[in-house]
């Protein structure tokens, strides 16, 4: 074994002076100290940069996931506005017919028809998640109606829809045509003087 190893130090004629030594090893350490430090603070940037990188993605996927599932949605809505007109039709067909009870069998078959041709267009409307809007009785929603004037003297509170002129529709929860409405006037102050 080597004796010398395991003798204490002591310091020779050509050794530095102990202070020198000791401000060596302390300047040593503060320059591990700080590249410490700078590692430890550029750790935390990358973490930082990862978890928001991690972030973006996830908010990406679900922007993704929530077009692709409008887009199946709603992808029919175009259709379904073209087909709001043959509704349309097909009601004026059945209401511009008078009541009349002495028709004769060919009109009432023609009239039944109609009518089952107009209930089928609603029925498949409505299984693709489209319905109609009768909002007649009902407080006004400039989201769902649109008001093309207002009646006085209706006995109606202000703002109620006394009249559709022309029902409107939604596909899913979002507006395809907003319902053409009337809406009954708030009374004026010398109407309800007597």
């Amino acid at each position: 074994m080597n004796d010398q190893a395991n003798q204490p130090y002591e310091p020779g004629a050509g050794d530095p002076p102990l202070e020198a030594r000791i401000a060596e090893i302390a300047e040593r350490a503060a320059a591990a100290e700080e590249k410490l430090a700078a590692a430890e603070a550029q750790i935390a940037e990358l973490k930082d940069l990862r978890l928001r990188a991690l972030a973006e993605s996830e908010n990406q996927r679900k922007r993704a996931q929530r077009e692709r599932d409008d887009a199946g949605k709603y992808a029919a809505s175009s259709f379904a506005k073209d087909m709001l007109d043959v509704a349309d039709n097909l009601r004026r067909a059945l209401a511009s017919v008078p009541e009349e009870s002495e028709w004769d069998e060919l009109t009432r078959n023609l009239l039944a028809g109609v009518a089952a041709t107009e209930r089928e267009l609603l029925a498949a409307l409505e299984r693709h998640g489209i319905r109609r809007i009768e909002p007649l009785g009902e407080r006004f929603d400039h989201n769902f109606h649109q008001a093309m004037f207002e009646v006085e003297n209706t006995g109606q509170p202000a703002g109620t829809i006394v009249q559709v002129l022309q029902p409107g529709y939604v596909m899913h929860d979002r507006l395809l045509r907003p319902a053409l409405v009337s809406v009954a006037k708030a009374a004026r102050e010398s109407d309800n003087v007597a």
